[in-house]
């Protein structure tokens, strides 16, 4: 039995000019048939009915898409790059994981491991049909400068932060806060005319900055038109924190002291009250909303919905735990249906579509990339996804963009472009070796974990389920066999 579609042809995706004529494309409004795009010197150059551009370009060949659909890739808000191969010891811990294994994990980093680590999370983002990434920065000791190196190597697009911890009200010092700025005027200047890469300041979390830092950072990256990253008002051990040590909430610290506003991305925003709602809206604040980090290790669900009724800028995050994009959509809709919709008879929670915006055109938004990346259209850099709809999960679809959401999976992604260029062919780079460089961080990877003081708090499972079934003793052992 043969399939009467035909297969796709790599070499007809790699010419410096493609007129793509796909089954679907998928512009802001929603998904649409018989239109056509045409990527010319790394843009979306001109898109509208198929007939219409066949004819305006008689010279180019179409290249025929049929049962395929192009969309936007996807962006992720809120990354950890130099973390993510060290996700797996997060399964079962409690929050504020970053204590306990984050910030040990980094600490044995060098600049190799820094390069590869980046380089494999930067392929596994990819995989997952992200063509953009917000990396909230690293604590490794290694240069960032590496981290630069894997994403352009890779072929991500990054906004890619540099933390400026000064320590806090208690240790912080005037002479350190000099070198710090200075230290971040550097990074900005060193990444002017890099094309995938955008720099960005970061603080871990307000009380790890001063009042005076977090003043500064916040007013260099308003003046650079840049974005500022923070982790706020994530889990409630930090509140308390902030309660104790500055008298207010971390949302609100930062509010008093002037350094909200629409330079600001603040990450997670899982546990905000309704007055901070506000804050949030009146000082045109981004947040990432990471529904795969409130499942794996939060305290609470970001009220996402709440936010888009606000008109708070919003974008999903990964936060280093899993990349995949249609698991992400799923998940973010997922999680506010069980958190919030349930119990109010909310049976739509975004219509899907929500979460589409958000992860594409308004996740641009979020990490002030708008009017660059996020959506097809004319002049927009050409990052995009050839995603197969031809399958059995989606046979029929009735409605695309909800499908997507509930039924769409990583390996539908034929093809990865960023900035014109393909960068995946079915799962894998067309100019380096993946499975190479995967094999090689497996070693460095165990080899930093094994050394690093990393306190777990949940065994591993072989080990949890034998302490388990000898606690319950022979006659109760059945149950969890």
């Amino acid at each position: 039995m043969h399939s009467s579609r035909p297969d796709l042809d790599r070499e007809d995706l790699e010419a410096a000019e493609l007129l793509l004529v796909p089954g679907h494309l998928m512009l802001r409004d929603g998904c649409v048939t018989g239109h056509a795009v045409l990527i010319r010197a790394g843009c979306f150059h001109d898109i509208g009915p198929a007939a219409e551009l066949r004819a305006r370009y008689p010279q180019l060949t179409p290249v025929e898409l049929p049962g395929r659909l192009v969309m936007p890739g996807f962006i992720d808000a809120h990354h950890h790059l130099t973390q993510s191969f060290g996700k797996s010891l997060a399964a079962g811990e409690p929050s504020e994981i970053f204590r306990r294994i984050w910030v040990p994990l980094e600490a044995s980093m060098n600049d190799e491991l820094v390069y590869k680590a980046s380089k494999v999370a930067a392929l596994e983002s990819l995989r997952g049909g992200f063509t953009t990434v917000c990396d909230a920065g690293t604590r490794a000791t290694g240069d960032i400068e590496a981290i630069t190196s894997a994403v352009n190597e890779a072929g991500l697009r990054c906004v890619l932060g540099l933390i400026c911890n000064d320590g806090g009200n208690a240790t912080s010092d005037a002479a350190m806060r000099r070198d710090l700025l200075a230290r971040a005027d550097r990074f900005i200047a060193r990444r002017q005319g890099d094309a995938l890469v955008r720099p960005s300041l970061a603080i871990s979390v307000p009380e790890a900055a001063s009042d005076e830092m977090l003043v500064a950072v916040s007013t260099l990256c308003a003046e650079a038109g840049i974005i500022f990253q923070s982790h706020v008002n994530e889990h409630l051990a930090a509140i308390e924190r902030s309660l104790v040590q500055r008298g207010r909430r971390p949302l609100e610290l930062l509010d008093d002291l002037g350094a909200l506003g629409p330079q600001v991305l603040i990450a997670h925003g899982t546990m905000v009250t309704p007055h901070e709602l506000s804050l949030l809206r009146d000082t045109d604040t981004a947040v990432s909303y990471n529904p795969v980090a409130s499942q794996w290790k939060g305290n609470a669900v970001a009220p996402a919905l709440q936010m888009a009724e606000f008109g708070i800028r919003f974008g999903l995050g990964t936060d280093a735990t899993r990349s995949d994009g249609f698991r992400l959509l799923d998940a973010a809709e997922y999680a506010q249906r069980l958190a919030f919709g349930l119990d109010i008879g909310d049976f739509s929670c975004g219509g899907g579509w929500t979460w589409i915006d958000h992860a594409t055109h308004l996740g641009a938004r979020a990490i002030g990339a708008a009017g660059s990346i996020g959506e097809i259209a004319a002049g927009l850099r050409a990052d995009f996804l050839v995603v197969d709809l031809d399958v059995p999960e989606l046979c029929p679809a009735i409605d695309v963009d909800w499908d997507l959401i509930r039924l769409g999976n990583r390996d539908q992604i034929d093809v990865v472009f960023v900035d014109g260029r393909m960068r995946l062919w079915r799962g894998w780079p067309v100019d380096w070796d993946g499975r190479a460089l995967v094999h090689e961080l497996r070693e460095l990877a165990a080899a930093a974990i094994a050394k690093a003081p990393i306190q777990r708090i949940h065994p591993p499972s072989a080990v949890d389920r034998q302490r388990r079934l000898a606690r319950r003793g022979p006659h109760r052992q059945g149950s969890v066999q």
